[in-house]
């Protein structure tokens, strides 16, 4: 068989890099001195959102930069989103108002429109072997439009196809493409022996959009999301990240790679070098980070839902995930539809998750939270608390002897109006503040000394409150 940089030379030939008159110098990367941070502008930063449901640039009908703007508005810098070889109909999961799930004809992805009709819900079918410029001018200037706004965009390349229905939508299906492959099941379409002659064109949509994109600091890869389901195989999955690798080596920047590892917890095992964020879905409680933390590399919860409509499950997952050393939260907000772009579409009860303006808000007072701290230099550390009330959960970061943050919160009705807490601090004097996690006012200011133990107690709270405390 002919090597796909063969059989492909033509396209690659067309690839074009973007110029980008406000572009930083250095891409999203690591933080050189703590690793489950990232470095992006100059600073230390953690990525927490609630974002749509990943359709901002396949769905023609999304309004992008009103979108962003709401993100920008709620001091939130992160969003998911997939190029098209995945799209979903309108029944998928229940979603009301699915971003992912464009009107027929208003679909668009990497690949351009043959003269062939009959694309399963609208239009013409897809040739695989060129590209809608349409598609990576619209992308390019999404990409532009978050950068101006301090947000970064995690571009997911793949999703396995969860259901029939969503693979006859597919690009990748043999009935939606006029170049005879993909006359496969769904569940061998990310495998390298069983995907019916659709690798070569998997490859080489990965390494357009790593090209098209290569100047954009405000972005970050994700090999797969949810690679656990629908028969993707790790050595596919390594395979795509050595696509990424191979295809940035002779560019100028360098951008992240996410390995999307498990739903809930789950020990990390042999991942490719390449990767450097860890991203997990439901991780709640967040068992996956402690698990996981010795890799020195970001660990992120980048999928919620299926806990409600309601706020405090997402807002406790968030406080608990980023409080025990987590760097990245995403919230899958329903609220973001077609024409509710701002973010005030109302779902039905039956919605798989939550989402709306007031949570929006509440995530800006965790990032102002965290945000308050020198953060690079503390790490998940509970010894500093010698006793808290056994109807409370803590989650601590602490930088010994100079500042720490804790969140604090109970899942039962027995949460005590105020509550002490008995401190192992080195000796001298602190300043605590004891912050409003849902309105982020400060609910309580003190100041004490500490000769090396000390008992301090809350102000009243209604269930959850976080603790700011230096020396």
């Amino acid at each position: 068989m002919k090597c796909s940089r063969c059989v492909f030379a033509p396209l690659s030939l067309a690839l074009t890099t973007v110029t980008i008159t406000n572009a930083q110098a250095l891409p999203l990367s690591l933080h050189p001195e703590n690793p489950h941070y990232f470095l992006w502008r100059g600073k230390p930063t953690v990525l927490i959102t609630a974002g749509e449901h990943y359709g901002a640039v396949l769905n023609l009908d999304f309004d992008y930069l009103t979108y962003l703007k709401e993100l920008h508005s709620r001091k939130l810098n992160l969003t998911r989103t997939f190029p098209g070889a995945y799209v979903e109909p309108p029944t998928a999961f229940k979603i009301a108002g699915n971003t992912l799930a464009p009107a027929p004809g208003r679909f668009i992805c990497p690949w351009a429109r043959s003269s062939e009709p009959d694309y399963a819900n609208g239009g013409n079918k897809f040739d695989l072997t060129k590209w809608d410029e349409a598609y990576f001018k619209r992308l390019k200037d999404f990409m532009l439009q978050a950068a101006k706004r301090g947000v970064v965009v995690e571009l997911n390349f793949f999703t396995p196809f969860y259901e029939e229905k969503i693979w006859e939508l597919s690009p990748l299906n043999r009935r939606n493409n006029i170049n005879a492959v993909g006359n496969i099941a769904r569940t061998n379409a990310y495998t390298l022996q069983r995907n019916g002659g659709l690798l070569l064109y998997q490859e080489a949509m990965v390494r357009k959009l790593v090209t098209e994109l290569n100047a954009f600091d405000n972005l970050y890869y994700e090999l797969c999301n949810e690679p656990y389901f629908g028969g993707v195989m790790l050595d596919w999955q390594n395979h795509m990240a050595d696509i990424v690798v191979e295809t940035e080596k002779p560019l100028p920047n360098k951008h992240l790679i996410s390995w999307n590892v498990a739903n809930g917890s789950k020990l990390v095992s042999e991942p490719h070098p390449g990767i450097s964020i860890f991203n997990f879905h439901y991780a709640s409680p967040p068992k996956t980070v402690a698990l996981n933390y010795g890799f020195n590399k970001v660990i992120g919860l980048n999928e919620t839902g299926f806990r409600g409509t309601n706020d405090t499950p997402y807002r406790v997952e968030a406080w608990e995930f980023i409080l025990a050393g987590g760097g990245l939260y995403n919230h899958l907000d329903f609220s973001f539809s077609v024409g509710h772009e701002r973010g005030d579409f109302v779902y039905p009860e039956n919605q798989p998750g939550g989402g709306n303006a007031g949570f929006r808000r509440q995530l800006g007072v965790l990032r102002d939270f965290i945000n308050g701290f020198d953060l690079v230099k503390m790490k998940p550390d509970p010894s500093f608390i010698k006793s808290v009330p056994e109807t409370l959960s803590a989650y601590c970061l602490a930088e010994p002897g100079r500042q720490y943050a804790a969140y604090f919160f109970c899942g039962t009705n027995a949460f005590p109006k105020s509550f002490s807490l008995t401190l192992k601090l080195p000796e001298g004097n602190y300043h605590a503040e004891w912050i409003d996690v849902v309105s982020g006012k400060i609910s309580s200011r003190q100041r004490f000394k500490s000769a090396g133990e000390v008992a301090i107690t809350s102000p009243d709270c209604g269930g959850e409150i976080a603790l700011r405390l230096r020396r």
